[in-house]
C-alpha cells in the first residue's frame, strides 16, 4: 500500500479484474441501503456501515503492521471529513433511497465530480478553471437537469428523493477538496487516515443517532437479509473496497483507477434490475450518460487531447471511503 508512482504502462490483466469489482463492489452499495432501510433508520444504517468499515479497515492495518495517525490537528481535519465526506451522504443516501430507487441514488453519485471542481476552484483554490472544464461542467449539469425530468414539473417525495441524493453527492464534492487542501501530502497511509475517518463518523453517528431516531431496534428483531447488507455495506464497500482501490491507484495511477465512477452507475441499474426489480424513466439513463459525458470532458477524457499528469504517490492519496468513490 505504499508504492510510488503508478508504471507508465500498467498491464491490462494486473489492474482490471480489481476494477471491475471495485465498480461492482461500489454499485452493489445502493441495493444494500435500500434493503437496510426496509427495517432500520436510515441513521442506523449509515451507524452500521461505518463501524463495520472501521472494523475492517483496522484489522488490515493490524496486518499491515500500520498505526493510525497521532498529529491532534490531523484528526481535528479528520473529523470534519467524516462529517462531510461520511455521516452526511451516508444518512442523505439512506433518506434517498426511502423515496427514490436504489438505481436513480447511483446515477446521482456520478454527479460527485461536477461538485468537485467548483469547490476546488472557487472555495478551496486546490485548480484552475479552464475554458473546457467550464464546458463539461455545464454539460453535466444539464445531465442533471435531464436526469430530474425539469420539463415535468418538480416536487413530491421522488423529487425530494432525488435531491437528498444529489445532495449526498455534493458532500463528496466538498469533502474531496477539502482532503486535497488540507490532506494530501501526509505522511500517514491512505488505510491509516480512512480508518480514522470511519472511527471519528462511528463515534458522530454514536451520539447523534439515538437523538435522531431513538433507541435502535435490538439486532435479534431485524431480518438476516438487513443484518447482512448493513455488514456487506462496511465491510465490502467500505473496507474491502477502499484497499482495493488503493491497488488499482498501485497498479493503474490515480487517474485510470478514477474513472470506476463511470462503471459504477452501470453496475447500480443492473443491480437495481436484477435484485429489486426496478425500473428506471426513459430520460434518467439519458441525463446520466450526458453527466458522465460532462465529468469526461472536464476531465479531459474527451476532446482535445492534454499533456499528461504525473501520478501522485498512492500513499497521499486520502480517498473518501465511497467513491464517487463511493
Amino acid at each position: 500500500m505504499t508504492a510510488a508512482t503508478a508504471p507508465d504502462r500498467a498491464d491490462l490483466r494486473d489492474w482490471l479484474p480489481g476494477f471491475l469489482a471495485l465498480a461492482a463492489i461500489w454499485g452493489s452499495s445502493f441495493l444494500f441501503i435500500k434493503i437496510g432501510i426496509r427495517e432500520l433508520h436510515p441513521v442506523y444504517v449509515a451507524l452500521g456501515r461505518v463501524g463495520a468499515g472501521a472494523l475492517t479497515l483496522l484489522v488490515v492495518l493490524a496486518v499491515l503492521r500500520d498505526r493510525l495517525p497521532r498529529d491532534p490537528r490531523l484528526w481535528l481535519h479528520l473529523a470534519v471529513i467524516a462529517a462531510i465526506g461520511v455521516a452526511l451522504p451516508f444518512t442523505l443516501f439512506g433518506y434517498g433511497e426511502q423515496r427514490v430507487s436504489s438505481m436513480l441514488a447511483g446515477i446521482w453519485n456520478a454527479t460527485t465530480p461536477l461538485v468537485v471542481l467548483p469547490m476546488a476552484v472557487l472555495v478551496f483554490r486546490t485548480e484552475r478553471m479552464t475554458a473546457r472544464r467550464g464546458v463539461g461542467m455545464a454539460l453535466g449539469f444539464l445531465g442533471v437537469l435531464v436526469v430530474l425530468g425539469v420539463w415535468e414539473g418538480v416536487g413530491g417525495a421522488q423529487f425530494a428523493g432525488q435531491l437528498m441524493c444529489f445532495g449526498a453527492a455534493a458532500c463528496y464534492g466538498l469533502a474531496i477538496p477539502y482532503q486535497k487542501r488540507f490532506i494530501a501530502g501526509r505522511p500517514e497511509s491512505g488505510v491509516a487516515l480512512s480508518a480514522a475517518q470511519l472511527l471519528l463518523a462511528t463515534a458522530q453517528f454514536a451520539i447523534v443517532a439515538p437523538l435522531i431516531a431513538g433507541a435502535p431496534p435490538a439486532p435479534t428483531r431485524l431480518s438476516l437479509d438487513v443484518v447482512a447488507s448493513v455488514l456487506a455495506l462496511g465491510a465490502l464497500g467500505t473496507g474491502l473496497g477502499f484497499v482495493i482501490n488503493l491497488r488499482n491507484i498501485r497498479l493503474a495511477g490515480a487517474s485510470t483507477a478514477s474513472t470506476v465512477t463511470y462503471l459504477i452507475p452501470i453496475f447500480a441499474v443492473l443491480i437495481g434490475v436484477i435484485g429489486l426489480d426496478e425500473h428506471l424513466a426513459w430520460y434518467q439513463p439519458v441525463g446520466a450518460l450526458i453527466v458522465l459525458a460532462g465529468v469526461a470532458v472536464s476531465q479531459g477524457l474527451l476532446g482535445p487531447r492534454r499533456r499528461p499528469i504525473v501520478e501522485q504517490p498512492a500513499e497521499t492519496l486520502a480517498a473518501v471511503p465511497e467513491p464517487a468513490r463511493r
